[in-house]
């Protein structure tokens, strides 16, 4: 384990993709990640997760050229018809800290990334400057150059090209609810909230412009862990086979100190697993508010 990690610290997100070797091809060539790590998903990985017909699915996990001990795992899996990023509750997007994004719009041109906002400043916002992509398995990945630190939250500079998931962000059909479950359950803080016109939201919702949401941050002390948005009442819960992993952004590994000292109901008890992601240590999944998928590898014991 490198010092990068900390209690509440990203430590890896997972995409579901109906192709993964195009979708290695979108990660490891144009987004520059290195390939750490590739096989198929075992059984009782996949039963921990609560997804057991995920077990056999061929994954690629990937790492920043940083070093930052972060994780993308691509897992190859049917992608519903139906299914629109952003309309859903769960994980809604992987926020990536990059260098020079305005330059990542020709740097995707003609990859499997279509880009549904283009870099710009945030109204309010002046800390990072972001934009959206969508990949083949409708995940959404924000890749956004850090300005500078907010007055409550240490903003990640990227050390590499593409560096490491910094946010994830989540979505809830109650926010409080959420925020509070965070706080009590896995131990972590409650920071500051904004309200600003969400144009990703707005666009998938057909809601105008100027219509406002609500965010608020779970952080770790000034470490930002989770953006967890409002989301209109036409949002539904994300549909796929109840079995298999989540389409889209999937799941998300957090680091903490202690699975023992957290209030959490894990899907399968704790057990140490190996590779570059694990490292021998424990880990074990649990289900938020909003039924989204929290991996807790422990890293304090």
């Amino acid at each position: 384990m490198s010092d990068y990690l900390k209690h509440g610290r990203i430590a890896g997100g997972i995409v579901s993709t109906p192709d993964l070797d195009a979708a290695l091809a979108d990660y490891q060539g144009r987004l520059g990640l290195e390939l750490a790590e590739q096989g198929t998903i075992a059984a009782d990985l996949a039963a921990s997760w609560g997804c057991p017909g995920s077990a056999g699915a061929r994954f690629a996990a990937l790492r920043p050229l940083s070093g930052a001990h972060c994780f993308i795992r691509l897992v190859e899996a049917p992608l519903p018809a139906d299914f629109v990023p952003t309309r859903t509750y769960g994980w809604a997007a992987f926020e990536l800290t990059v260098k020079d994004v305005f330059g990542w719009p020709d740097r995707l041109a003609g990859s499997g990334f279509e880009v549904v906002g283009p870099p710009k400043v945030l109204e309010g916002l002046p800390y990072f400057i972001p934009m959206q992509v969508i990949g083949r398995g409708r995940e959404m990945i924000y890749l956004n150059e850090v300005a500078e630190n907010t007055p409550t939250s240490d903003l990640p500079k990227a050390g590499s090209l593409t560096d490491h998931i910094f946010i994830t962000i989540l979505a809830t059909p109650d926010r409080e609810a959420s925020l509070r479950w965070f706080e009590a359950a896995l131990k972590l803080d409650v920071s500051t909230s904004y309200t600003l016109a969400y144009s990703m939201i707005n666009k998938a919702f057909g809601l105008s412009s100027d219509y406002r949401t609500t965010i608020t941050m779970v952080q770790k002390g000034r470490l930002p862990i989770v953006e967890v948005d409002d989301y209109p009442a036409e949002a539904t819960v994300r549909q796929g086979d109840p079995g298999k992993l989540p389409p889209g952004n999937a799941l998300v590994t957090l680091a903490v100190d202690d699975l023992d000292a957290l209030d959490v109901a894990f899907i399968a008890p704790p057990v140490h697993r190996e590779g570059p992601l694990y490292g021998g240590r424990r880990a074990a999944t649990v289900r938020g508010v909003a039924g989204e998928l929290i991996e807790l590898l422990e890293i304090g014991r």
